[in-house]
């Protein structure tokens, strides 16, 4: 990849003038705008900055020692330091001719791979996965798919919700309230309903408490009840899971954890992190300005631990198992308290830990109204429910423009498009932005969305219908005309483009790029015949189509969007 290339001699080149500079910081981007290059880099300003120097003097000492002239024409500094790069036809021509040789083109495999832990989804048992479970499902997957794509070794941890006082009430309800009919024909519906019945019920808290205790203590009839559930459970989860294609390595719910809780507290209490406070034991923040009225508490006055304490077990448990240099934990933005409190607690507590912790929180789904998205009943939507109505509603759409297709073919593309739009709508927004839900707008063929770019790959592998099968490695480029230029240089920043969401969290960059990518391939398919061309020039565009779908389907995997050949 040029840019990493690059990147690395101006690293070189920079740090022969100043040792002491962080290497990291050195970046080249791709231009906003193709008038001022192809690739620029601003780092050098804030170094001469920070060492009160002049940016354009060590710009262009920098620039002297600097050798990209096998790729780029002579570097231009701008302005106060700016280094803008331009490729040279030749450089850009073999970078692509080499790419064709690639099944997922313009990605190189991290040099230092990370060991990234990936918390997320995490549904409670029990209880139907709804639609706030979507995007922490569905970002989370994809965060997995493109750090796997560039290298990284990804751990994908589904810490499901399987303690808790909630089955004091559950294991009372099924002891006393159960119908097995019902609980055969929709077993997480009369789990929900027994819940509810004993939940409502204050004179029966006593004995629902009496339950948990039972349980806590390892009493078997209530071992093997809840061991049921979570049985039950597991099954709606791999069936909601199994239609959005997502996989876990790991499934560890906070049960896991339980042996561990004790002996923690008492460590907390012994390094002097938590302390006794009205007969709970709790943790106070006195050197953090955020946290310092938020004291956390990591065992209840009736001697229960809650989240916090669990959590600090399973990030004890990652560390040792999985030797992670990141865990990431991907849940709605409500929880930021508790992980800034979780991961300050467990740096001063584990202080050997390296692994760098973070909380990527995400906004809310809207409906039209601008509340939270519910169903015109005013209760939560079902997950499953929700896919179901993004296939019928893709359904209508596939059998309006293509009625004469078979029921299987239009059933399967309903499929493909309906839940690619639903996971589209959500990640091409910035996931700390709340968004609406718009039926309408994530199934339409023109726009940012998923049809739209499935389409596009559609409209690609069509062309190849119409000829014979090519031998790509002997194709010679031709990069004449501006909008294959334009194309070109836009599919080379597919692998930065993925960089930058790992780096970020943020797969909105990719759904950005992606839907450039197919407004370039328009434009470049307009203006430049690719069948009617001439031979040499046809197989030089053919080869230029090849790779836009390439980088297509690469890009709409990693977003766990599949493709049809038809639409």
């Amino acid at each position: 990849m040029i840019q990493a290339e690059i990147e690395q001699r101006l690293q070189e080149a920079t740090l022969a003038h100043l040792p002491d500079a962080d290497r990291s910081r050195v970046l080249v981007r791709p231009c906003a705008d193709p008038q001022h290059g192809d690739y620029q880099s601003n780092a050098l300003m804030g170094l001469a900055k920070q060492r009160k120097m002049n940016p354009r003097q060590l710009a262009e000492k920098v620039v002297e020692t600097l050798h990209v002239a096998d790729w780029c024409e002579p570097v231009e500094i701008a302005g106060p330091g700016f280094l803008n790069f331009r490729l040279k036809p030749d450089a850009l021509q073999q970078s692509l001719q080499a790419a064709l040789g690639s099944e997922c083109p313009f990605v190189l495999s991290a040099k230092s791979p990370r060991t990234v832990v990936v918390d997320f989804s995490s549904p409670n048992v029990a209880k139907p996965m709804h639609v706030g479970h979507i995007r922490s499902t569905i970002l989370g997957d994809t965060l997995a798919r493109v750090l796997r794509m560039l290298g990284h070794r990804v751990v994908t941890d589904n810490h499901i919700g399987d303690w808790g006082t909630q089955f004091g009430m559950l294991l009372l309800g099924w002891k006393t309230e159960l119908n097995e009919a019902a609980l055969k024909q929709d077993p997480i519906a009369e789990l929900e309903r027994l819940y509810k019945a004993i939940n409502a019920d204050e004179s029966r808290r006593d004995e629902a408490r009496a339950e948990l205790v039972k349980l806590q203590s390892g009493d078997e009839e209530n071992l093997a009840i809840w061991q049921r559930m979570i049985a039950l459970s597991q099954e709606q989860f791999d069936h909601v899971y199994g239609r959005l294609g997502v996989t876990f390595d790991e499934t560890l719910g906070e049960s896991f954890y339980n042996p561990q809780l004790p002996g923690l507290v008492e460590e907390l209490q012994g390094k002097g992190i938590a302390e006794l406070s009205e007969g709970a034991m709790v943790v106070r923040f006195p050197g953090d300005k955020q946290l310092a009225d938020k004291p956390a508490i990591v065992r209840k006055r009736d001697g229960a631990a809650n989240y916090t304490t669990t959590d600090l077990a399973t990030l004890r448990y990652r560390m040792e198992t999985w030797l992670p240099t990141d865990i990431v934990y991907v849940t709605d933005g409500r929880q930021q308290l508790h992980f800034q409190q979780l991961f300050n607690i467990f740096g001063r507590w584990q202080e050997s830990a390296s692994a760098k912790m973070e909380h990527v929180w995400f906004g809310s789904i809207l409906g039209p109204d601008g509340k939270p998205f519910k169903t015109r009943s005013g209760e939560t939507v079902r997950l499953a429910d929700l896919l179901d109505e993004a296939e019928e509603r893709a359904l209508a759409v596939v059998s309006e423009k293509n009625p004469d297709l078979p029921d299987t073919e239009r059933l399967e593309i309903a499929r493909v498009v309906g839940l690619g739009a639903l996971k589209y709508a959500d990640l091409s927004n910035n996931r700390q932005s709340d968004y609406i839900f718009d039926w309408d707008k994530m199934l339409a063929l023109q726009g940012n969305t998923a049809p739209y770019l499935q389409y596009a790959y559609t409209r690609v592998r069509s062309i190849f219908r119409k000829v014979d099968a090519l031998d790509f490695t002997k194709v010679e480029l031709q990069l004449k005309a501006p909008e294959e230029l334009a194309l070109a240089k836009h599919l080379m920043n597919f692998g930065q483009t993925l960089e930058m969401v790992a780096q970020d969290y943020r797969p909105n960059f990719l759904c950005n790029y992606l839907f450039e990518l197919a407004g370039h391939f328009s434009r470049f398919y307009e203006a430049c015949p690719v069948l009617k061309a001439e031979a040499a020039e046809r197989d030089s565009r053919l080869a230029l189509c090849e790779l836009s779908a390439r980088v297509l389907s690469s890009g709409l995997d990693a977003l766990g969007i599949e493709v049809t050949e038809v639409m």
